[in-house]
């Protein structure tokens, strides 16, 4: 449709963001239960909004529209405005059943620490097995512009976990009008007043991180780039001064580190896309993949290799301590894009090594096989970071400011393939500038930033609790104003007793001298 790599990245950002709503969608299932169940009606809401966007995408989009807008570049850009809100609306689904799901799975984590990162991993390995299926046939479609059969195929799928939701196979327990601090609001729905007043502050500093993306999208779509990267800075500043106020100590380290680990991989994924699949008239020499090589055939190895990398992963770095587990994956991750400077450069075909066969080995093996390494010991810290009787919403909080930086990274990127001289659509594209990019940004910062700040990440098992929430007690405002007012009792009863005692000396003095 003649969109560019920036505006393309740009459009990514915008379709993600419901992925950092998570805060906001884990307070209000953890406060309002709706017909008596925190996640199950919540989810089935958010499937009917997912099954609307995509019908709308049906409507919306035929390989007639797509023509007409790759020849009329303003109805291009309109088109793709539209387009963008229904992914969006599909990413809303994903999004809620993701976090409802992981609240699940940290409270597991959380009572049964000895388990590491088993469910994380099991996890990963389901979604990895859906991925090769769904690469499997994204390719050949896209090849032969058949965008309507993989929305229908994405219709369908949008509806497989409604039956299971309906049923309750999610489990959890049914609150009721009748507990302790649930008060009713309207028909079918509640809320837990109860334990919004013991934890009213870190519930309502959760919920407004959930908005920091829509508002970074908002003001990048509708104001300019530069103005969504200067919001961008603020904003990472402001969550990491309110995590500092509302959280413990260690918990503001942790938080402070993922931000920075995050941060410091600026994703330069579009531009590389562009690249890879240019054709002739743009990049002569160029390595011209298909889409049903560059997606189904290097997609499915890689998701193959994911799953080993699982299983490795659970066999040998499961039982390592966090910042060894952490500073391995970074450093691999920091050397992963050095296969993409080696086929940009055309180096590989000087040492008689084809382009199809040295992407396999690089990108669709090595890089794979890098990212989800780095990606498990992360899980794990956000399984691990919640509290009892808050997983949803305190695991939603650490997800939804890594979102946040991730999308910070995607627009720093963004802005870096604007500003340079790259060209990546039409005749005669440039890509002389890529690169010298990808070594500073995918190479040097991760080593830069994001190495040392594995150091504020407690030198942990990952079989052992990451906090000892017991100990920390900051969730529990009650007993916490509780002690601070027996401890002020105690301060102000001391000097009284200490009168008392001279008192009672200056008497038995008096009384001797007399």
């Amino acid at each position: 449709m003649g969109i560019d790599a920036s505006k393309q990245q740009l459009y990514s950002t915008m379709t993600l963001s419901p992925f950092a709503l998570k805060p906001l969608i884990g307070v209000f299932s953890d406060l309002f239960p709706l017909r008596g169940y925190h996640k199950r009606y919540l989810a089935l809401i958010s499937i009917l909004i997912g099954l609307i966007g995509c019908s709308a995408l049906l409507a919306l989009y035929h390989n007639r529209n797509a023509k007409e807008a790759a020849q009329d570049p303003e109805q291009a850009h309109r088109l793709s405005d539209l387009l963008v809100i229904c992914f969006f609306c599909m990413n809303v689904t994903a999004a809620n059943l993701d976090i409802l799901g992981e609240g699940k799975y940290s409270e597991i984590m959380r009572n049964h620490p000895e388990s590491g990162s088993s469910v994380i991993t099991f996890k990963f390995a389901c979604s990895l097995l859906g991925s090769i299926v769904t690469n499997s046939y994204v390719g050949p479609l896209t090849d032969g512009g058949h965008f309507h059969i993989i929305f229908c195929i994405a219709l369908g799928l949008l509806l497989t976990p409604f039956y299971p939701t309906l049923r309750g196979w999610l489990p959890e327990k049914k609150r009721r009008k009748s507990d302790p601090g649930m008060t009713k609001i309207c028909c079918g729905c509640l809320f837990d007043q109860g334990s919004f007043q013991k934890k009213r502050t870190p519930f309502v500093v959760i919920a407004l991180s959930g908005l920091t993306v829509p508002l970074l999208s908002a003001v990048t779509t509708f104001a300019s780039l530069r103005i969504g990267i200067a919001v961008s800075m603020i904003v990472f500043f402001l969550l990491a001064g309110v995590t500092y106020a509302v959280f413990p100590r260690v918990v503001f380290r942790i938080i402070v580190a993922i931000m920075l680990i995050k941060i410091s991989h600026i994703k330069l994924g579009s531009v590389l896309g562009y690249f890879y699949t240019a054709d002739e008239q743009c990049l002569p020499d160029g390595p011209h993949f298909s889409y049903t090589y560059y997606i189904t055939v290097a997609g499915i190895v890689g998701s193959i290799v994911n799953l080993v990398a699982v299983m490795l992963y659970q066999s040998y770095l499961s039982s390592c301590r966090f910042r060894p587990a952490l500073m391995c994956t970074i450093l691999a991750g920091a050397i992963a894009p050095v296969m993409d400077i080696i086929l940009i450069k055309r180096w590989n075909l000087a040492l008689g090594i084809s382009d199809k066969v040295f992407f396999i080995l690089g990108s669709a093996i090595f890089e794979h096989f890098v990212n989800i390494v780095v990606a498990l010991p992360m899980m794990v810290i956000f399984g691990k970071l919640a509290p009892p009787n808050m997983e949803s919403a305190v695991f939603s909080y650490a997800v939804g400011i890594a979102t946040f930086c991730f999308m910070m990274s995607q627009l720093w990127g963004s802005a870096i393939i604007r500003w340079s001289s790259m060209k990546t659509v039409g005749t005669n594209c440039n890509f002389d500038e890529l690169p010298a990019i990808i070594g500073v940004c995918q190479i040097l910062l991760p080593i830069i930033v994001g190495l040392p700040a594995t150091l504020l990440i407690p030198n942990r098992l990952q079989t052992e609790p990451l906090i000892d929430w017991t100990k920390e007690r900051w969730y529990e405002e009650d007993e916490r104003d509780e002690l601070i007012t027996e401890s002020l009792s105690r301060v102000l009863e001391e000097p009284i007793e200490q009168e008392e005692d001279l008192c009672t000396d200056d008497l038995q003095n008096e009384h001797q001298f007399t």
